[in-house]
């Protein structure tokens, strides 16, 4: 009765979102290629690798969990150097880096959708040594049909947001069912252990090992030094104080506009660039730029073939992808974005790799274990609201000594908390050694 009830609402939403997902699809790009692997239906050429040797099977969602699931990859096949994997993604932008990153010797599909019948099919043409999710990622058809194979399943970089912890409670009945179907829970933080022990899963088949996103922040020095070439292209040099507002979401732009019209009176060599979440949002974001009256640049109107005399703007939008953390290298502040004015958070740990000051709204559910590192030593500021934004920008932006000593900080909790993924490898691997021998 429970799968009938799963496999029905499942298929309705599905259809329910699919119009979106399709918009998606034509305003992003990318998705179209491919788009029968969700469906289980691969080119002759994937099947054929697919089905040459059985393979570790690796899935992540978003970019920042392809980083970890590609370093996990590494750390494994660095102590087996004969395994061979599958990675799969779900979003064309993690495919896209996976697809320049990934070993030719692995295999790269999009996931499949969760229905009965397409799960069988993959799980048929696949039939990997073990199945690998990073973070949250329950879906239980694959995970039942994978255990009812004695394939075994197991969660790394886990973690279990509020959100998704009040869902499997309202429904334990069937959601303890598939979480007993994993075999190992290798999560974040004791307060992800408590959440599955309350749900049913047995404390044996749960590890707290920290969070692997501190194993995949890496300097990228060539990315850095063309940054600040754009921004002296921009007209902005180094006695600028530079606020960056990162992965910002809708709404965020506007406020840290207010904020730095209030602000520049106070520092007039105050510059402000901003990073949307999705470059795709760049004409709005422009549009809420044009519409605050100060000059400003697009990235790319500053590439090398850019022609014309060096500006002198107030403003930078960033309208390109993957070009983040060389920004934040370059910053006197930072804001995080989708934590004020949106809910989730993003990744603070790659402007802490650069030692930078970093402040966040309160909103950063999907970092919990992550914010709680930096606030017991003081390395990140947290914000109630608006106006508390507005009063933590000028204390930093007044004071270096407290600039330099919040960023100090933040550099060496990543620096501190490295090795997670190789942890994880380890164990991982052990796990699967005794699965073989029982």
């Amino acid at each position: 009765m429970f799968w009938f009830i799963y496999n029905f609402l499942f298929t309705v939403s599905y259809l329910l979102i699919l119009p979106k997902f399709l918009l998606r699809m034509w305003r992003r790009g990318g998705y179209r290629k491919d788009f029968l692997h969700r469906l289980g239906v691969y080119s002759p050429d994937v099947a054929k690798r697919l089905e040459e040797r059985r393979r570790i099977w690796v899935h992540a969602v978003s970019v920042g969990e392809i980083y970890v699931a590609l370093k996990f990859i590494d750390e494994m096949r660095s102590i087996q150097p004969a395994l061979s994997f599958i990675l799969s993604t779900t979003t064309s932008t993690g495919h896209r880096i996976a697809e320049n990153r990934l070993n030719p010797v692995d295999v790269l599909v999009y996931f499949p959708a969760d229905f009965p019948f397409v799960v069988r099919r993959v799980l048929d043409k696949i039939n990997p040594l073990a199945l690998i999710l990073t973070e949250g990622e329950i879906w239980p058809n694959i995970i039942h049909h994978a255990n009812k194979r004695n394939i075994p399943v197991m969660i790394i970089n886990g973690r279990l947001s509020e959100s998704s912890y009040r869902g499997y409670k309202l429904l334990r009945i069937f959601f303890n069912r598939i979480l007993n179907c994993i075999t190992a829970f290798l999560v974040q933080s004791d307060a992800d252990r408590a959440k599955l022990v309350d749900l049913g899963v047995d404390e044996k088949n749960i590890k707290v090992m920290g969070t692997a996103k501190y194993d995949v922040a890496q300097f990228d020095h060539e990315g850095e030094a063309k940054a600040r070439t754009i921004l002296q292209r921009a007209g902005m040099n180094g006695n600028d104080l530079i606020i960056t507002g990162g992965s910002t979401w809708h709404g965020e732009e506007a406020v840290l506009l207010a904020i730095y019209r209030k602000l520049r009176a106070k520092y007039p060599n105050l510059k402000l660039v901003l990073v949307p979440r999705h470059a795709e949002r760049s004409a709005e974001v422009e549009a809420e730029i044009r519409r605050s009256g100060f000059p400003y640049a697009r990235r790319t109107d500053l590439n090398d073939n850019a022609t014309g005399a060096q500006l002198a703007v107030d403003i930078l939008l960033v309208n390109t992808t993957g070009e983040l953390k060389n920004f934040y290298a370059c910053s006197s502040v930072i804001f995080v974005g989708k934590s004020l004015t949106q809910h989730g958070g993003q990744n603070i740990i790659e402007p802490a790799l650069y030692a930078k000051p970093i402040i966040v709204g309160p909103n950063m559910e999907n970092f919990l274990s992550v914010v709680a590192d930096f606030t017991k030593v003081r390395a990140v500021i947290q914000v109630k609201d608006v106006a508390g934004l507005e009063n933590a920008l000028n204390s930093l932006l007044s004071d270096v000594s407290v600039r330099e000593y919040c960023g100090r900080m933040a550099g060496s909790v990543v620096n501190d908390k490295k090795g997670v993924t190789s942890k994880s490898a380890a164990l991982v691997l052990d796990i699967l050694a005794s699965a073989r021998n029982n």
